[in-house]
């Protein structure tokens, strides 16, 4: 394979319909490959994706849809719903497949390592994505950067499989880094969404209450302060001036924005503080680290769950 031309999808929420949205302003459609079942495709089929004004109709591939492996398959549903994902994907992933988790946290790319082998996987994540999902409507201020690579990368020096998705980035305009060190890089990501998404959750602000420098700028600003601690004991070096650079980041979204965890618990769903609190709690105990603004954050998110989820 010398060059990326099929992309498959699976997990059509905000973060993926937005990046497939301007995807498809530059590729064929027909190079294009959302992953969906049931009634799910039957409604994308039928309706389409609304995003920013715009109504596109992706083409519908079903688990077990029996083409020729795509070159490059995307990962952008809730983590509760990848391993049924890792599953309906499958006849999609080929020899050659290079393969990307745009998921929040930092246990998808073991994930589909485990499933697929690690030669496939590259790591990723989107900073600065501003979208609001509302029903299969999506509405983004804000497209963000996708950040992804090997482990380690050097300049110059990149992977073969580096190489193509930075070709197929560059052709479908979508904006990229690639970073010398995506472990930290995830972990930095990591520990922003543990701040941001719960404070704002548990809170029910949007991103204008952390602009304020207030109160809710506060608890997310010690909620990552934990992560900080836990990250030096799995080898990572998150400091400080990380902290305040994400608090940066989240000055620079629109004050109206809402977090992924926010817009879930607005809209009765399932979160995912499964991979953000839990994990800070779970990693706190096993190194005797005390994690205790995580630890009420990720009670306090569960209880707000079992208020609406049977």
């Amino acid at each position: 394979m010398d060059r990326i031309e099929t992309v498959a999808l699976a997990g059509l929420g905000a973060v993926g319909s937005v990046y497939l949205a301007r995807m498809s302003e530059y590729i064929p459609m027909d190079s294009i490959r959302v992953i969906a079942s049931g009634e799910r495709a039957e409604r994308y089929r039928k309706n389409g994706v609304f995003v920013n004004g715009v109504t596109r109709h992706f083409p519908i591939y079903e688990p077990g849809a029996s083409d020729r492996p795509a070159d490059l398959a995307l990962f952008a549903v809730k983590y509760h719903h990848l391993r049924q994902a890792i599953a309906d994907a499958r006849s999609q992933i080929g020899p050659q497949t290079v393969i990307i988790s745009l998921l929040n946290g930092i246990s998808s790319e073991r994930d589909l390592i485990d499933a697929f082998g690690a030669e496939r996987v590259l790591y990723a994540l989107v900073m600065g994505l501003d979208a609001t999902r509302t029903g299969d409507g999506t509405v983004s201020s804000t497209l963000g950067v996708i950040q992804f690579g090997e482990a380690v990368n050097k300049e110059g020096e990149y992977s073969r499989n580096v190489r193509l998705v930075r070709g197929f980035f560059d052709s479908a305009h979508v904006p990229y880094e690639i970073l010398p060190d995506m472990k930290w890089a995830l972990w930095k990501k990591f520990m922003l969404n543990v701040g941001a998404n719960q404070t704002s959750a548990v809170l029910r602000v949007p991103y204008g209450e952390f602009q304020r420098h207030g109160a809710a700028r506060e608890i997310a600003t010690s909620a990552m302060e934990e992560v900080v601690m836990v990250a030096s004991r799995e080898g990572v070096n998150l400091t400080a001036d990380d902290i305040s650079d994400g608090l940066a980041r989240l000055d620079r979204l629109s004050p109206d924005g809402k977090t992924s965890m926010l817009q879930d618990v607005e809209a009765t769903r399932r979160t995912e503080v499964g991979i953000f609190g839990d994990t800070v709690v779970e990693l706190g105990r096993r190194h005797g680290t005390p994690v205790p603004v995580n630890g009420l954050l990720s009670r306090l998110i569960h209880a707000l769950e079992e208020s609406y989820i049977q």
